[in-house]
């Protein structure tokens, strides 16, 4: 028997939370590792993501808890406002016992993927990082892939982790064009990171509903920075994709008489370092598998970020995945099988989009947009908090995670 069967050589494509708890595990379990990140270097910031349930647990058995409380954030609970910025409801973290729209552990995407980035330096073995860098081509047999490289090189792998989001490259190369796999969710989301307005409440996540569009502000590491995050309900256009001037420009049209602090949102949009704007998209794979190439994290099971549990279906894909690999070194065909074995059901959970969708989240009347605040606020009594839960927030509280 051939070494790379005593030490798979393991390809992962994606320097994301996704991408790094695959190299952290296989590490750990004596794996020599690749990865390659088209960035040149860490994304920092991003969007507030929760841990709850498997996905806490997950953090928990990896140890990563320690420096998710160094980078934790103080939220207090999530809050509705009007055009002038009075208040109208409020969801304290403890309203749905951490089941609702903000969990006891917060942290933006940036300092959780920095979390994992420190343990994967930590870790040891045999690593090689490689920033600036991403698959040109796979061409694979029984044994392996071989993978050309952007920068011509030609290397050989045991097995290629595509970890490289909901556009994801390795997927085309190995599975088939996106829209095989995509479906669209009917509208946009955009998130960057701006000067926190004045009058704004410390620790809650404001949110502003306006016809077919919410703008909101959420607290960030730093009190003198904030998380503007906007959601769009329209039609899909493709000529958006990459036309940040369009984007914006559809994003102040929607806003226009926002009100509250949406003029400020829309001034820092244009000169923010970290405007990031996509299509709000779900991504279905018949097989997690194509030989020895599988897919993890928004690659292969994109909810969209509607459902509030991308983070959560990555940390959980990555660990399940990292387990199997690690108990059948020698057979990994037989690793991949397992791995979408046990991972489907919390897949099928964490999927499920609350409150019916975005025509729900998202009239796009005033009438609607007046009968959608009236219900937030019948909502918010205690006789019918247990139906906001089961109707609104994604749970998978009853998914029961292996163990490694």
């Amino acid at each position: 028997m051939n070494a790379s069967a005593h030490t798979p050589h393991i390809l992962v494509s994606g320097g994301g939370i996704a991408g790094n708890a695959v190299a952290l595990q296989l590490l750990r379990s004596g794996h020599r590792v690749t990865v390659v990140e088209r960035a040149t270097a860490p994304r920092p910031g991003g969007q507030a993501v929760d841990l709850r349930g498997p996905s806490r647990e997950v953090a928990e058995r990896m140890g990563l808890m320690p420096g998710i409380r160094k980078y934790q954030l103080r939220e207090l609970g999530m809050c509705y406002v009007d055009a002038r910025g009075h208040e109208y409801a409020a969801m304290p973290m403890e309203m749905f016992d951490g089941k609702g729209p903000v969990a006891e552990i917060e942290i933006t995407r940036g300092d959780l993927n920095q979390v994992l980035l420190d343990e994967v330096v930590s870790a040891g073995g045999e690593l090689d990082y490689r920033y600036g860098q991403w698959i040109e081509a796979l061409r694979q047999d029984e044994a392996g892939v071989d993978v050309t490289f952007a920068d011509g090189r030609i290397e050989r792998f045991d097995l290629v982790v595509g970890a490289d989001g909901v556009h994801s490259a390795t997927r085309r190369l190995a599975f088939g064009p996106e829209e095989r796999f995509a479906t669209y969710l009917g509208g946009y989301g955009a998130f960057f990171t701006i000067p926190t307005p004045a009058g704004v409440r410390p620790g809650w996540f404001a949110m502003r509903r306006v016809p077919g569009a919410t703008v909101g502000i959420r607290p960030d590491g730093d009190p003198e920075t904030a998380k503007a995050i906007i959601t769009l309900r329209a039609a899909p256009n493709p000529a958006l994709r990459r036309d940040i001037s369009a984007q914006q420009r559809l994003i102040r049209d929607m806003l226009a008489d926002a009100g509250w602090h949406a003029p400020a949102v829309l001034a820092a949009m244009a000169t923010t370092p970290d405007f990031y704007f996509d299509e709000l998209a779900r991504i279905d794979m018949p097989t997690l598998a194509a030989g020895r190439v599988t897919l993890a994290g928004d690659a292969g099971y994109c909810g969209s970020p509607m459902t509030g549990m991308g983070t959560a279906m990555a940390l959980v894909g990555a660990y399940i995945l990292t387990g199997e690999v690690a108990a059948t070194p020698a057979d990994l065909p037989a690793a991949l099988a397992r791995y979408e074995e046990k991972v489907t059901p919390f897949l099928a959970e964490a999927k499920q989009m609350p409150g019916g969708g975005i025509r729900m989240m998202l009239p796009n009347t005033r009438v609607g947009a007046s009968l959608a605040r009236a219900s937030v606020r019948i909502m918010m009594s205690r006789l019918l908090r247990p139906v906001m839960v089961k109707a609104f927030f994604s749970t998978t509280d009853g998914y029961e995670l292996p163990s490694y």
